[in-house]
């Protein structure tokens, strides 16, 4: 039957969010040319311990006082002060209140985003670049920051930084626009916590058209939302290998293989290809197209498996008792794990207040999908892309591939150079082999979560690549000469997508396909 609920063409595209700020290492000159970058109270998330750091140290001397001074007034050591004014440790609430009172200052007045000075933001800039991955990559010998190194020479470092940077980023666009897009894609996720409240609203409007209740959308459901589009299915043995579905916009069809390898929950291509309908989705065109397009699919069909309003109350259940696990959200609502694993994400930071990331490691130690806006510092190229890229192998990630429990979640907080995190990891199988999907958060966030209390623990100080990147030197010596092992990526790395086509997708078989099957 027809619908006039929706038309095709009227969502309203993911946005482009202004002035998202690069990883570390990019555009160092221009931040450091500034000596303020927000207002005084605008500050969202955790603080940057750097520009913390920063303004302790500032407000410290300014008053006269030593390192010793400020120390006993909040009874801590020296020592432990010092790493705090160097950005080496995040401080609990309490302890900001007390070096706040000790300084005689509001909180607000610690927390404010910008550094103190010029000086000062010229030093973050300069520390930042050197703890990410590009100056590590590079062999660059770290400098020590101190009041030692003269400003001009700090400004010429960090205009050098932001140098190399620009051309390493001009040498690589040409044949690095679909790892680019995939970066941009995701700095505009960050800037909105992964939630799309209009997608939510498509949802919200589709189940109501159902009488959906509320909790797990049920197969019955699934295939009710179909015909309120105006669809029919149709499973087919001979539905083109390059794809998951085919629509048939004319005859208002929907093609679906009898059982697809890999796919454990057949509602998901299902309400993909729906979710594209509703949302007026047409041929990219270019790759930055395709994945917005792949996003807002994905999202739509999860936020109709995992209503809203059903998801975040049992959520903050969960959270009121410490007890918030993806496992119950994927029992919950009996969705795969990575798809509770990918809605917790829509959902943790808006309304729970929990900064999270999220990521897709195959057995082979590469990353293939991953999100964040908790801090974590990801593996990158020198455009930020993460995709293909190698994960240190001491992260949960990595480490939960050789758990001989593939039943439990393996939890692990991992201390690295960005902080402190624990996460929580499931390996899954597919066509493609084995991939973990995990999901962490800061130790600060850790509380609220079931797992909180094991014992593992590990450390990474990558990129530096004598964490684990560089063999271990008698290995290095027996081998290093005596080896040529063959690399095994997949195409996908090897070309981005040509302009206003599908992607991987044969047409011409698509539309032999439909020529067959159309009434």
């Amino acid at each position: 039957m027809a619908t006039t609920a929706y038309r095709p063409g009227t969502s309203r595209p993911l946005p482009r969010v202004a002035g998202v700020p690069p990883r570390p290492g990019a555009r160092a000159v221009a931040d450091a040319r500034a000596t303020g970058g927000g207002a005084a109270g605008q500050h969202d998330g955790p603080p940057d311990t750097l520009v913390l750091g920063r303004r302790i140290r500032h407000l410290r001397t300014a008053r006269g006082m030593t390192l010793e001074d400020l120390g006993r007034a909040i009874g801590r050591a020296p020592s432990q002060v010092s790493m705090l004014e160097n950005g080496h440790r995040e401080p609990r609430a309490s302890q900001l209140t007390a070096v706040a009172e000790a300084l005689d200052v509001p909180l607000r007045e610690l927390l404010r985003p910008e550094p103190p000075t010029r000086r000062a933001a010229l030093e973050v800039a300069l520390e930042r670049a050197q703890r990410g991955p590009l100056l590590a990559g590079l062999g660059v010998p770290s400098v020590k920051v101190g009041r030692s190194l003269p400003t001009d020479a700090l400004d010429a470092l960090v205009t050098l930084v932001d140098q190399v940077q620009r051309l390493l980023v001009e040498h690589a666009a040409t044949p690095e626009e679909a790892r680019r897009a995939n970066t941009e894609l995701r700095a505009r996720m960050r800037a909105q916590d992964n939630h799309f409240p209009d997608l939510e609203e498509h949802a919200r409007t589709l189940l109501a058209a159902v009488g959906h209740r509320g909790g797990p959308l049920s197969q019955r459901a699934t295939a009710e939302i179909a015909a309120h589009l105006g669809f029919t299915l149709h499973h087919v043995a001979d539905l083109p290998h390059s794809t998951r579905t085919v629509t048939d916009l004319a005859h208002h069809r929907i093609y679906l293989p009898h059982g697809e390898p890999g796919v454990h929950d057949s509602r998901s291509p299902l309400l993909q290809a729906l979710a594209s309908h509703v949302l007026g989705h047409t041929e990219p065109r270019d790759y930055a197209d395709f994945l917005r397009q792949r996003v807002e699919a994905n999202y739509l069909a999860a936020a109709l498996m995992l209503p809203e309003a059903s998801a975040v109350a049992l959520l903050q259940e969960a959270k009121a008792e410490r007890r918030l696990s993806v496992e119950d959200l994927r029992d919950a609502f009996a969705v795969p794990y990575e798809t509770a694993a990918h809605r917790f994400t829509n959902l943790a930071t808006r309304h729970l207040g929990v900064p999270v990331h999220f990521m897709k490691v195959h057995e082979g130690g590469t990353l293939h999908k991953a999100y964040e806006n908790d801090g974590v510092v990801f593996p990158s190229d020198p455009l930020g892309a993460i995709e293909g890229q190698p994960v240190c192998r001491q992260w949960t990630a990595r480490v939960v591939f050789a758990r001989d429990d593939r039943l439990s979640p393996f939890h692990q907080y991992t201390d690295t150079t960005a902080g402190t995190f624990w996460c929580t990891s499931r390996v899954q199988g597919s066509a493609q082999g084995h991939f973990s999907v995990s999901v962490g958060v800061p130790f600060a966030h850790v509380r609220w979560f079931q797992g909180r209390e094991t014992a593992a623990r590990a450390a990474s100080r990558c990129p530096d690549p004598t964490c684990c990147r560089r063999p271990p030197e008698p290995l290095a010596q027996r081998w290093a000469d005596r080896s040529f092992p063959a690399a095994r990526p997949h195409a996908s790395l090897l070309a981005a997508l040509p302009v206003g086509v599908f992607p991987g997708v044969d047409t011409t078989e698509v539309y032999e396909f439909l020529d067959r099957h159309a009434p």
